[in-house]
């Protein structure tokens, strides 16, 4: 199976690279090809594989078709920039994020009419794409009310997926990923990045800033989690989602002082005294629209599987991250 990543420089991508690349299948195909896409052309990880690197834009015109030239028959669409940088710059959000995969998409279609092409196509989206009014717990019949650039641009991207899904130009697959805990490496311009900051420089003994209450709660999956879905949702019979082509993925709901007791619980009293409280009101008010909790039942049912607890959220980061060791 020939495999094309875009997005692959970032987290989830390199991770879900290295997952591939362990595996050596999807579902029960040999992946036998493999392009990593990004701004900046990824690293090549070591491998016997074909493995190409790109440096790629989706916003540019063409530059989706030099993508496609191999026609892969799995497509991960992860690209995007996030949340806070969507808001803060709306020509950039709009051009990045929906610009972009509508090319991506269209690039797809004109391919398929030339010679019958059609392969699955998996695309990150966000459960920015719901907004208020929320019950304390959404469901999958819930309708998306997003509050944010980047939410509505995610929106409109999975009503393209399902809609060029039913008219068979690919099979597409949209899962609404969690806020992913704890991300690794620096942190970048994602309003939800303290709810990782909170974690992850604790447990390399450095100091973070909470800009929010504890009591503010939302809806959380590893990294490692992340990835399963990105698999699960490429292999799956896709007849079941019918032309309800996104899904919520299964999380965990917790509140911000049941991230800290885990992380207490975990590497101690030394790690929590490391948390400043300095209150962000922007933050504060972006982060009071933001659904708290899912249902996910419907994702569930097809096959998908997330964390067990928060300990397990934070014990994977300091395996995969920290070498099993806390600073």
């Amino acid at each position: 199976m020939k495999v094309l990543i875009i997005g692959a420089a970032g987290m989830i991508g390199r991770k879900l690279t290295a997952s591939l690349l362990q595996a050596g299948t999807i579902g029960d195909r040999p992946v036998t090809e493999l392009v990593l896409a990004d701004v900046v052309a990824p690293q090549a990880p070591q491998t016997a594989l074909a493995i190409q690197t790109i440096a790629a834009d989706l916003s540019v015109a063409g530059v989706a078709d030099q993508l496609l030239a191999g026609r892969p028959e799995l497509i991960f669409h992860l690209a995007a920039i996030v949340s806070g940088e969507a808001e803060a710059d709306f020509e950039k959000g709009y051009r990045i994020n929906l610009d972009g995969t509508r090319l991506l998409f269209e690039a797809i279609r004109q391919a398929g009419a030339q010679g019958g092409y059609c392969p699955r196509v998996v695309f990150t989206s966000s459960i920015a794409v719901f907004g208020e009014p929320l019950p304390s717990v959404i469901s999958d019949t819930q309708h998306h009310t997003p509050l944010t650039s980047y939410g509505t641009q995610k929106a409109i991207c999975e009503l393209l997926l399902a809609d060029y899904s039913r008219r068979g130009f690919f099979d597409g697959v949209g899962i609404r990923l969690p806020t992913i805990v704890v991300r690794p490496g620096k942190p970048n311009r994602a309003a939800s990045g303290f709810f990782s900051g909170i974690l992850r420089e604790p447990l390399a003994g450095l100091d973070a800033v909470l800009p929010v209450a504890d009591s503010v709660r939302h809806w959380f999956a590893s990294p490692r989690a992340a990835v399963g879905f990105l698999r699960h949702a490429a292999a799956m019979d896709t007849a079941p989602l019918g032309a309800q082509r996104s899904l919520s993925m299964p999380g965990l709901a917790a509140t911000v002082g049941e991230e800290i007791a885990a992380l207490q619980r975990v590497a101690g009293d030394k790690a929590v005294a490391l948390i400043r409280r300095e209150t962000d009101e922007a933050i504060t008010r972006m982060v009071a629209g933001w659904p708290q909790a899912f249902e996910a039942e419907r994702a569930k049912a097809l096959g998908f599987k997330g964390d067990s607890s928060f300990d397990e959220i934070i014990r994977i980061h300091i395996e995969d991250e920290l070498g099993g060791v806390i600073a």
